[in-house]
């Protein structure tokens, strides 16, 4: 098929009754975790993966899809309004769109925001739809050896582009592989580190831990952060731009939304990092760089844009290679795997409903997105006078509900609850939970491509440098991580995300 009967039968898909329905859920819900600080859509979405697999594969897939994206949307609006960004991806729109708000013009940069956004997203779903099939068929190729060289290369980038220290990166990737190796070996049938618990002979299940090390710290965090009341910005002003703030900010769009293609795409990537990116870029390329921290537009066109383009080609790895490009990648490759769809460049063929029909609803949901956005500021203006202590009842309530209907297991709310611990203890020793979830998630896939490969080659292990892809990645692989320890880059890397 073409592209465009491609496109158009993922709309006949996508434009069901039911997906439309749950594409403006997830949207919608998206939008809320993202006006409400200190939820955020990786914890969002661990809590609500035990209530989507009885859903249709497409359908469950279309709504936590939404919800990323939609979470972009989202935390510009508490990042403007109350200088406190809803989203991680959202900090560097605090220092341009508080300011305008200060201004009297909070009403542009929450417009500017969701118009740029708009177009990012629109742009980031036509990459996925030209360039998704363009790997797809390349990775068709790739066997045992490849897939390990490339599993490889994405925990490296993983760490390298993780926040805080190296050494926490790889200390939570391997813990993350330690757990993903608990229970039945597939090979020999041998039950690892079980201690004889009958409960453990499966694994670890994925979605108690994802609920632990992400809804349970973050209830945690807030709960411990100071509850003071918020100055909230009510007075929102006018909405339409002016010919002068559109002569300024469209190109900061452009630039934002090819930055943001680009970083989602890598692994490790992402929405956070391309709106560092695309911040620091307008800086640089701006006649007068003094406007910025002060009100200037274009640093909340460039990082909204970028954050939102981002959002949508991190799809690209998963959907095409198998490989998660970050934390939320990580958990919606865990529900399609529960779902019983394996990730990666068959889903094309065998599956070409989901992946169209997503292409589809993404551009539906962009559209959604600035609908129910700019309308209803006035109810998120009211939405951010909640306090946090009447939310987290209601939040450790679903988390303990959704785990125990999983498998009505006490034992995995148990280790829900114990992941929860264990989470708190790494963001307190300043592990971060996405690069755990990767580790948990490409740990035993890396075993079990690495073991096929020395079956294959009779268990020579020149067979990952003589094969030329596997070879190239796991150069690729050691250079950048040469490239990272190098003094000068660990210190610029850790100034990127110094203030988030």
């Amino acid at each position: 098929m073409t592209l465009v009967e491609s496109l158009l039968a993922g709309f006949s898909v996508a434009a069901t009754p039911s997906n439309l329905l749950f594409c403006l859920l997830g949207v919608t819900l998206g939008t809320l975790i993202g006006v409400l600080p200190g939820l955020g859509p990786t914890a969002t979405i661990s809590l609500l993966l035990p209530f989507t697999f009885g859903l249709d594969p497409v359908t469950s897939l279309i709504m936590l899809a939404g919800i990323y994206y939609g979470a972009q949307y989202g935390g510009s609006t508490t990042a403007i309004l109350i200088n406190l960004p809803g989203e991680a991806s959202s900090v560097v729109t605090c220092l341009d769109g508080y300011q305008m708000a200060r201004q009297g013009r909070a009403g542009t940069a929450l417009t500017i925001a969701a118009l740029g956004s708009l177009f990012a997203g629109i742009v980031g779903s036509f990459v996925i739809a030209l360039w998704g099939p363009v790997l797809a068929d390349f990775a068709r190729g790739f066997s045992s050896p490849e897939y390990f060289a490339l599993m490889v290369l994405g925990l490296v980038a993983a760490i390298v582009l993780a926040q805080g220290s190296l050494l926490n990166a790889i200390a939570a990737i391997m813990m993350g592989m330690f757990i993903g190796l608990i229970g039945i070996d597939r090979t020999s049938g041998v039950a690892r580190y079980t201690f004889g618990q009958p409960e453990l002979f499966d694994g670890i299940g994925f979605v108690p831990v994802a609920m632990g090390v992400f809804g349970l710290v973050e209830i945690a965090v807030n709960l411990e952060q100071t509850q003071g009341k918020r100055q909230v910005l009510s007075q929102v002003g006018r909405l339409w731009l002016t010919r002068d703030d559109v002569a300024k900010a469209y190109r900061a769009v452009l630039r934002g939304t090819g930055i943001g293609c680009l970083l989602g795409i890598l692994p490790g990537g992402g929405a956070v990092l391309g709106s560092f990116a695309s911040y620091a870029l307008e800086r640089r390329v701006s006649r007068d760089p003094a406007r910025f921290g002060h009100g200037a537009i274009e640093g909340v066109a460039g990082p909204e844009s970028a954050n939102n383009a981002a959002a949508q080609t991190s799809f690209i790895p998963l959907l095409t290679l198998g490989i998660p490009s970050n934390g939320i990648m990580a958990l919606l490759m865990g529900a399609m795997m529960v779902q019983g769809i394996a990730p990666g460049p068959e889903v094309m063929t065998s599956r070409p409903e989901l992946f169209w029909g997503l292409i589809a609803s993404m551009l539906i949901g962009n559209l959604l997105l600035v609908v129910i956005n700019l309308p209803m500021i006035g109810i998120w203006v009211k939405l951010l006078h909640v306090p946090y202590r009447i939310l987290f009842p209601t939040i450790l309530i679903v988390c303990c509900v959704g785990v125990y209907t999983l498998n009505n297991s006490i034992f995995e709310v148990v280790v829900m609850a114990g992941f929860g611990v264990f989470g708190y203890a790494m963001r307190k020793s300043g592990c971060e939970g996405a690069p755990f979830l990767l580790g948990l998630i490409l740990g035993p896939l890396m075993e079990e491509h690495l073991r096929r490969a020395m079956l294959i080659s009779f268990g020579d292990p020149s067979v990952f440098v003589t094969r030329p892809v596997s070879a190239v990645l796991l150069l690729i692989a050691v250079l950048l991580f040469a490239f990272a320890v190098i003094p000068s880059v660990s210190l610029m890397r850790a100034k990127t995300f110094e203030e988030d």
